[in-house]
């Protein structure tokens, strides 16, 4: 029997992804904070249809909303770890990735009781020491990579990558990965974001994006009787009313190709379930 999974899962970032980019203004910092006006509007439309969602959560964010985090907790969704601050572990040292990721463990720990199982990296840039470090803290999974579209895959570790010689690939580890695409992400579609030099126009049309996603969950229900969609999105982004009506769309158009919505740390397991790790 074809079973075709959706993850709906949101990056909680408020105005910590901005502030990361050294847009600490009173504008930028206010353009994060709609995240938080838009939470009651994403919490209610799940809770509508019945989805239990995956949220992930830089720790200053659940020290700035505690009691939203709360509410994200209260109504049933996966908290996961989402950095201490939204710099991309790409940018820190070892050192000072380790400590924000034992701060996000305990930030989280506080709020649910329990260490998190599932990781995201801010801006989705791992650093060399990421998955070192997940092991060693004890992540069942991460979803910052893009390796494949629908197929779960175990991380690997110790790659050497050079710009002139072939690609020497790694060991596999019991660390799984949920992968993602900035094709399933909301924010490059949507966000009109002016650092320095750099441009991203964003503003998209959101039926477009609407029919690029819900054809994507089609595509797995063509090519493969097994598989798992993950989407993203972030609550200032999507929360906006018309993108609120797409996201609703979606839900429904996702139903009616009899997709299973599932949280990430379900997938995880399913997956474990399937493909056991064996150590090489």
């Amino acid at each position: 029997m074809s079973q075709h999974y959706a993850c709906i899962t949101f990056d909680f970032d408020a105005m910590s992804g901005l502030v990361a980019r050294g847009l600490t203004t009173p504008t930028p910092v206010s353009r994060g904070e709609f995240g938080a006006v838009a939470l009651p509007r994403i919490l209610e439309l799940l809770q509508r249809y019945g989805i239990k969602a995956s949220f992930f959560i830089p720790g200053v964010v659940i020290g700035t909303y505690p009691r939203e985090c709360e509410q994200i907790l209260a109504a049933g969704h996966e908290i996961g770890h989402h950095g201490w601050t939204h710099v991309p572990p790409a940018n820190l040292t070892p050192e000072q990735e380790e400590d924000g990721l034992v701060r996000g463990i305990d930030i989280i720990r506080k709020l649910t009781g329990d260490a998190p199982r599932g990781y995201r990296s801010p801006s989705w840039d791992l650093s060399t020491s990421t998955v070192e470090l997940l092991l060693r803290h004890g992540f069942l999974y991460e979803s910052s990579m893009m390796g494949n579209d629908h197929e779960p895959y175990r991380v690997r570790q110790g790659d050497v990558v050079s710009v002139d010689e072939p690609m020497q690939f790694g060991k596999s580890t019991p660390l799984i990965e949920l992968p993602i695409s900035w094709t399933l992400d909301d924010f490059p579609h949507f966000e009109y974001l002016r650092v320095g030099q750099s441009l991203a126009p964003g503003l998209q049309n959101a039926s477009g994006v609407l029919e690029n996603w819900v054809n994507d969950f089609e595509y797995m229900r063509r090519t493969c009787d097994w598989g798992i969609l993950t989407y993203t999105c972030h609550p200032y982004v999507i929360g906006r009313g018309h993108r609120m009506i797409m996201l609703e769309k979606l839900l429904n158009s996702l139903q009616e190709k009899n997709a299973q919505f599932i949280t990430l740390e379900q997938a995880a397991r399913l997956y474990d379930e399937r493909s056991p790790f064996i150590p090489a």
